[in-house]
């Protein structure tokens, strides 16, 4: 057994060290072959760092683990909005001033809800599945018609910012995202077939070990390239960071593995993880989006408060293990 917590701790770091390859690569490779720094900002950057929990939950759906690909991708959702970007806005409160992540805010709030109706019947479906991949390619179309009626956004110029300093060459941000990609896959395999026999020999549910183990160290890279945005006060990419993410778990994370694999959604995910996620997703958009002519901001208070939520839930998810809910 000590050999697998092992395997997942070491597959964690590479996973984490890959991602970042993956998406520093993509990001400069996009910015050489002429790619705007605001779509970059919104689709390599957004839904980039979320790569690793698309590996993680396709390979569990393809070895028959459901409960690992769902409370990965809501476990992880859970993560970016209540522990790292609580962490974060403790580290630098964050402004929202740009026009595209408040527009994409109300549309995270509603892809939220209508997850929530999509799996009240407790299955998802092959056709769910590729409903949701579909309305992940409308939010990819939504976002270049978006890029060109507003060209210039703040989100864009951090970016711009930050893809100019230092400037990488082509084929080194080649061999960055080919190397990331390939590390990806490996070290993705490894961390869900330890996760498995860990959970087989604790004798807890898989659901369990993906929205704990396995949604925290997916969602690793996230919190990295939020406290760095943090640090260096790009407020737009720690936020857009975390709205991409989520919207590229509950949409194409999903998506992809209920296309491999229709799943049965267990009772806890619809009476504890789903009502959780909206939840945070809801207070996300009050918070952020600003109203009556106040700015969006998250301050170290509302942070503080996003910490305790997890800390709380944590407590939930092993009270129900405890009592087998």
């Amino acid at each position: 057994m000590i050999f697998y917590f092992l395997s997942v701790g070491l597959s964690l770091l590479l996973l984490v060290w890959s991602a970042d390859r993956f998406v520093d690569g993509s990001a400069v490779t996009a910015r050489h072959l002429g790619m705007p720094p605001l779509l970059i900002g919104m689709i390599v950057v957004g839904f980039g760092t979320s790569i690793p929990e698309m590996m993680v939950s396709a390979l569990s759906a393809m070895n028959g683990n459901p409960g690992i690909a769902l409370g990965n991708a809501y476990g992880s959702n859970i993560c970016n909005i209540a522990l790292i970007l609580g962490i974060t806005a403790l580290i630098n409160p964050i402004h929202v001033q740009s026009g595209i992540l408040k527009k994409e805010l109300p549309v995270l709030t509603l892809v939220t809800v209508v997850t929530i109706f999509q799996l009240m019947d407790g299955f998802l479906t092959r056709f769910e599945a590729g409903c949701l991949i579909f309305a992940f390619i409308g939010l990819l179309a939504w976002s270049l018609f978006q890029q060109r009626q507003v060209p210039q956004d703040s989100l864009g110029l951090e970016v711009e910012k930050r893809l100019q300093t230092p400037a990488t060459p082509f084929k080194k941000a080649v061999f960055q995202l080919v190397l990331g990609l390939v590390l990806l896959i490996v070290s993705s395999r490894i961390l869900v077939s330890g996760s498995i026999e860990i959970a087989r020999f604790f004798g807890i549910s898989d659901l369990m070990i993906g929205l704990t183990i396995v949604a925290i160290g997916t969602s690793l890279p996230e919190l990295a390239s939020s406290i760095m945005a943090a640090r260096k006060n790009e407020h737009e990419i720690a936020l857009g960071n975390i709205i991409g993410s989520n919207l590229f778990n509950t949409l194409a994370v999903v998506g992809i593995a209920g296309i491999i694999q229709p799943m049965k959604v267990d009772p806890g995910v619809l009476s504890r993880d789903l009502p959780m996620m909206t939840g945070l997703t809801g207070s996300l958009f009050i918070i952020g989006y600003g109203f009556k002519g106040r700015p969006g901001r998250i301050n170290r208070f509302e942070g503080m408060a996003l910490l305790l939520s997890y800390v709380l839930y944590m407590g939930w998810l092993f009270a129900s293990q405890r009592h087998g809910v």
